[in-house]
């Protein structure tokens, strides 16, 4: 019986670590990481870069996003992020990393203790510590090799200035080294910080100072053993613009392959966290839990140049219009409430409001659809986008739909919650390098449902379930709502979506409406209990995702890690300042106050403000009712409970209010048959 679950636990083991391969296939091998801060795939030509393009070619290729805990990463947060496994920040401003000071064949990190007591990076010095409780041989050359490579005492055991200085016999005998190319990086440290401007250096500094990197690393790689695995990494930023840097793996049959993890869901980046899980791997040494990264993979084949260098180039698109875009938004949603305000008070052009309101619902899901478009310039993205805009209006006003009031709302809502749907059932490429999404060189989110997308797809989900609850009431339309709304959510908070907040706030949207349209009272008790519910399954999700190999596990479970080792305080603090902050956002914040104003001065004052339209809504369909309560209740604590907070309700807004003044509109001409004009032109207008 023993030797039968001795031979069960062998086959278990063998299972679990089936998604692995590298660390089963490679474990004992030798690796060389050479670190070149500021390092971007345009750099790499085989005029001015000849050791790095013979390295790339016959390389596993990547992205690498650097981001750390702020938004740009200077090379001590870069080699720092690399020793803790996890991201990292010294506290000091964004410059170098401190230079050690030699003590025989090894080397000290002076003030190391810094970074453990004062600047609370308490995983400092894991990499150097794994290694050395292993029995590891490694070296460090240059001082962020040293910060990398050391254990929680700030010593590496051997240290070296330049790679001129290290021997064949020192890289057999140690299986790990280290190096820090700091020439590329060094002119823009003239002032001991990264510069705020994009690029201080003209084409010519900066070619001088590729050509000096490019030599110190081809130093080190033509004394490296046979055996070893190159890792290469641009590691850090150069500038006040992040970007997506060089990441490279050679190994045995990585050659012409894309480089990514399963940290970030995408065969084509990978983060600085996976260099330490890489790293530990490869040597046969394991990997702490505290470390967040996994392994690097190397992907399927037909890694270009090209391909990475047009992904930097579209998040630089998308990151130069996003400010933009949201201002835009704001703008026109203030204008519209108040341009609505003035018409309808006057009960004019009621038809133009109706169709403006919803244009201007089916612009946020038109950010996402664009991407199914192959647009290349910034040009491209704009019109692309407005393209798929006025299509989603024209279907809308297109059909026999049209003659109901809820018939544009139903088309808008369920385009929108059936997009997002989608996206997360194909691997998210649509909110990837969207302006309502996220981009990579960012590094917030690099999969699954973002904050913003969440409040779309809660918002839609549960405004196209009350159309069919209007439809169909009764038992039929509560299940629409619970069913419908539950497999959104499940999505949401699942592996695909690994969205913590979201789940915690569409629950209470969706039992609160289930409630209404069931005729049932909702009180504060009972949204309390669907909060903790909410909170319930989402723990949840997180628990076994957390049970799950590390390469599988999303933050999700990552964050169980963090509760186990204490860490998990530190990040909700971060998250809580981060949403305490959108509060004053000009772009978030008068959407949301113009939206609030409009519909409460709209239901308590509707003759004035609305010509009544928002009570006719609700007459004609109390489900619509029932669904803009869940959608605020579902706003408001998403507001509460994730880092994004003000444009979690701030977008559904945006799109539950205009959708609901357009169904007004159009059932107003029902309660008031004699009304002039108005029954005609709307048909007008809609056909």
């Amino acid at each position: 019986m023993r030797r039968a679950l001795i031979v069960l636990a062998v086959l278990l083991s063998q299972m679990l670590f089936a998604g692995t391969p590298a660390q089963a296939e490679t474990a004992g091998t030798r690796v060389a990481l050479i670190g070149v801060p500021g390092l971007h795939w345009n750099d790499i030509t085989q005029a001015d870069t000849p050791n790095l393009w013979e390295l790339a070619r016959s390389s596993a290729i990547g992205s690498l996003s650097v981001r750390t805990v702020g938004s740009l990463t200077c090379p001590y947060d870069g080699w720092l992020t690399v020793s803790a496994g996890t991201r990292s920040a010294s506290g000091y401003s964004c410059g170098a990393p401190p230079m050690p000071e030699q003590q025989g064949a090894g080397a000290v990190i002076p003030d190391y203790r810094y970074l453990i007591d004062v600047a609370g990076q308490r995983n400092a010095g894991t990499l150097g510590e794994a290694l050395k409780a292993a029995g590891q041989c490694s070296i460090a050359i240059g001082p962020g090799a040293a910060l990398a490579l050391a254990g929680r005492d700030g010593a590496v055991p051997r240290y070296h200035v330049s790679p001129l200085q290290v021997r064949t016999a020192d890289l057999e005998q140690c299986p790990m080294v280290a190096m820090d190319v700091d020439d590329l990086i060094r002119p823009y440290l003239s002032s001991g910080s990264l510069p705020r401007v994009p690029d201080q250096l003209g084409p010519k500094e900066r070619r001088d100072a590729l050509r000096l990197a490019d030599a110190k690393a081809g130093a080190l790689l033509s004394i490296l053993p046979q055996n070893t695995t190159v890792l290469l990494a641009g590691l850090s930023d150069h500038g006040s613009v992040p970007h997506l840097r060089v990441a490279m793996m050679r190994a045995a049959g990585a050659q012409g392959r894309l480089l990514g993890a399963a940290s970030t869901h995408r065969e084509d980046i990978s983060i600085l966290p996976d260099l330490t899980a890489t790293t530990l791997t490869l040597l046969g040494v394991p990997v702490p839990q505290t470390v967040v990264g996994v392994p690097l993979q190397a992907g399927e084949h037909g890694a270009t140049f090209d391909r990475l260098q047009r992904a930097d180039a579209t998040a630089q698109t998308i990151r130069s219009v996003k400010g933009i875009y949201f201002t835009v938004v704001a703008v026109l949603q203030v204008l519209f409430y108040v341009i609505a305000f003035l018409l309808l008070r006057r009960r004019k052009g009621l038809p133009w409001v109706r169709l403006a309101a919803v244009a201007l619902a089916a612009l946020p899901v038109a950010s996402y659809l664009v991407n199914l478009l192959p647009w290349s310039t910034l040009t491209g993205l704009i019109a692309g986008a407005l393209g798929c805009m006025v299509a989603i209006t024209a279907v809308a006003f297109a059909g026999p739909w049209r003659r109901s009031p809820l018939g544009p709302l139903a088309v808008v809502a369920s385009v929108t919650a059936l997009t997002l749907a989608g996206d997360l059932l194909t691997g998210t490429t649509l909110q990837l390098n969207s302006v309502m999404g996220y981009s990579a060189e960012v590094g917030a989110r690099y999969y699954g449902l973002g904050n913003i997308p969440f409040a779309l797809l809660a918002t839609g989900t549960l405004l196209a379930t009350t159309v069919i609850a209007h439809r169909w009431p009764g038992r039929l339309g509560v299940a629409a709502v619970v069913v419908l709304g539950a497999f959104a959510m499940v999505l949401g908070g699942s592996g695909m979506g690994s969205d913590f907040g979201g789940v915690i706030a569409f629950v209470p949207g969706i039992a609160v409406t289930a409630l209404l349209v069931a005729g049932k009272r909702v009180s504060i008790v009972k949204l309390g209990a669907f909060c903790v519910a909410g909170a319930v399954i989402v723990m949840t999700f997180a628990v076994i995702n957390y049970l799950q190999p590390p390469d599988k596990q999303t933050h999700l479970g990552r964050f169980v890690g963090q509760v186990l080792s204490g860490e998990a305080f530190e990040v909700i603090f971060r998250k809580l300042n981060a949403m305490l902050a959108t509060l004053l956002s000009p772009n978030l914040m008068p959407i949301v106050i113009a939206a609030v104003a409009f519909l409460v001065y709209a239901i308590l004052r509707p003759e004035q403000a609305s010509a009544g339209v928002v009570p006719a809504a609700f007459r004609y369909s109390p489900a619509l009712r029932a669904g803009l309560i869940g959608t605020l209740v579902s706003g408001v604590i998403g507001m509460l409970v994730n880092d994004s907070g003000a444009a979690v309700l701030s977008m559904a807004l945006a799109l539950a209010v205009p959708l609901l003044l357009s169904a007004g509109i159009a059932a107003l001409p029902r309660e008031q048959g004699s009304a002039p004009g108005v029954g005609e032109q709307l048909a007008r207008v809609t056909k």
